[in-house]
């Protein structure tokens, strides 16, 4: 169900803080994911899954990915997984265009900003800083933080209360349908970036809002505060006392 434009405005202008995934959104990990499931299900099984099974349940932490490839071998699996993404990380990795100039554009106007990733914090840590990131967010929750992960809601509270809010105060972007679910579990208004490798198609529970890039989130937020403040001054003008006629 699509949200109330007028409660979402509200709820837009109301934010204090974004949470965001990072691969796929802040990040393009896409290849580096690929390449390393490719190599560990043709080390491990003899032969690499296909990649639309390999790519089916990115963002979720890897040792479930795994074990969905492979059923009691996820050990196996992840250990290389694990062997051959940190060899050819920083080759593999990539920037989305537009990124950092959209998180100084969010800092500067006084948002929060955390990473909430299936991830590991070192590995998590690492591709932010290959980019220079890192000193954007104030926290980031990782694989370790939790014990229950995404598609639940988990992570995305645990990501809100390190930034001292309520998730009802954030909004959270991530590109995968794990995204989504966390994020409309949580409360956080759900963003979908579709700059990611995920199409809208698939991003079910539907989130409230779509961006085709990254560089579209600051001045949407400005747009619904700008909005919020226009409609009080109005209601304040409404409201105020004004003497009767002849006074």
């Amino acid at each position: 169900m699509a949200p109330d434009p007028d409660t979402l405005r509200e709820r837009l202008a109301a934010a204090t803080c974004i949470l965001f995934d990072l691969d796929g959104t802040l990040v393009d990990t896409v290849e580096l994911i690929m390449a390393s499931a490719r190599y560990a299900t043709e080390v491990v099984l003899g032969e690499a899954l296909p990649d639309d099974v390999l790519k089916h349940d990115i963002g979720m932490p890897l040792k479930d990915q795994m074990e969905r490839y492979a059923p009691g071998r996820s050990a196996e699996l992840l250990a290389v997984y694990r062997e051959h993404n940190a060899v050819v990380h920083d080759d593999l990795i990539r920037e989305y265009p537009g990124v950092e100039e959209a998180l100084q554009a969010l800092v500067g106007t006084g948002y929060r900003l955390g990473v909430v990733t299936s991830k590991s914090r070192p590995v998590a840590w690492r591709g932010l800083d290959r980019f220079g990131l890192g000193n954007y967010f104030a926290t980031l929750v990782g694989y370790e933080d939790t014990e229950i992960h995404k598609p639940r809601a988990e992570p995305v509270l645990e990501g809100a209360r390190r930034l001292g809010v309520s998730a009802r105060s954030c909004l959270y972007v991530g590109d995968s349908p794990h995204d989504m679910a966390a994020g409309i579990a949580s409360g956080a208004v759900s963003v979908a970036a579709l700059w990611g490798p995920f199409p809208e198609r698939v991003l079910e529970p539907g989130p409230d809002v779509v961006l085709a890039e990254i560089g579209e989130l600051a001045p949407l937020l400005q747009e619904s505060r700008d909005a919020r403040g226009h409609e009080c001054s109005e209601l304040q003008e409404s409201t105020r006392w004004r003497p009767p006629e002849g006074l």
